[in-house]
């Protein structure tokens, strides 16, 4: 029996058998979980490669179009997941982040306001409207997971997305706090550098994919997203009941050295 067993798990994020989100559905099916995923801006692209999960073509998780920036889908999400068989949920995965090319590359201090707003939205408040739009369906428990990269540090190229990510390491200590009280735990994995279509689509992301490995005591393998899909799973799973407003960092140790050598 799989630690997931018997859970019925959305999961955010998936565009390509690439996605860290992909890899967390993948797993979390493996583990037992029921899944279903959410997709923007490409349905298709999705349903695609939902086939190619553990459940097989014949029978692939199904896909509900969500953009966390649409209100009018947000406040439809709890019935469109009842539409398609989910009448409650256990977890809830948040694998998006976004912010436009003026807003990543070092081009920090000359980013417009509205693009630093995208970029907030996207990826900081989508974490709390996520959640509320899923609360009716959790009851009194549940998990929700969030992807963060380490927000201590100023990353090179990495700029107002890692403002971002700031943001969502705080919201998720808020979102813990107050659904503590209905058991609801909130949680975030910080990977280390993974080679999804997001990254790569940063420009200059090589500086970074191109230290990890050497300054990692545990070495990374920025084409494995398995060690942080498990990590995610496990948060989802019953297995940290009294663990929320965490942060794990799943990224070869690197955020725990000091200057690489």
């Amino acid at each position: 029996m799989g630690i997931l067993e018997g859970k019925r798990i959305l999961v955010t994020g998936v565009l390509t058998d690439a996605s860290i989100g992909f890899h967390i559905a993948r797993v979390a099916q493996q583990e037992g979980a029921e899944v279903v995923l959410t997709a923007y801006p490409r349905p298709t692209l999705t349903q695609r490669t939902a086939k190619r999960l553990p459940s097989g073509p014949d029978s692939p998780p199904p896909v509900l179009e969500l953009d966390v920036m649409n209100t009018e889908q947000l406040d439809g999400l709890a019935d469109a997941l009842r539409g398609v068989g989910f009448d409650r949920l256990d977890g809830v995965v948040h694998a998006i982040g976004f912010a436009p090319q003026t807003a990543l590359g070092g081009n920090f201090l000359e980013t417009p306001w509205e693009d630093v707003a995208t970029a907030l939205h996207a990826s900081t408040y989508s974490l709390k409207s996520l959640t509320m739009a899923c609360l009716p369906l959790m009851g009194d428990g549940g998990s929700v997971v969030g992807l963060d990269f380490d927000a201590t540090k100023a990353w090179p190229v990495y700029d107002w997305m890692g403002v971002a990510k700031a943001g969502l390491e705080s919201c998720s200590r808020y979102l813990a706090k107050y659904l503590g009280p209905r058991g609801i735990r909130v949680n975030l994995v910080a990977a280390g550098p993974l080679g999804t279509m997001a990254a790569k689509s940063i420009p200059g992301f090589e500086t970074m994919t191109d230290l990890w490995p050497k300054a990692a005591p545990l070495g990374w393998d920025i084409k494995n997203s398995e060690p942080t899909a498990k990590a995610a799973v496990a948060l989802l799973s019953d297995w940290f009941p009294a663990t929320t407003g965490e942060i794990v960092h799943v990224d070869g140790g690197l955020h725990a050295m000091g200057a690489p050598e």
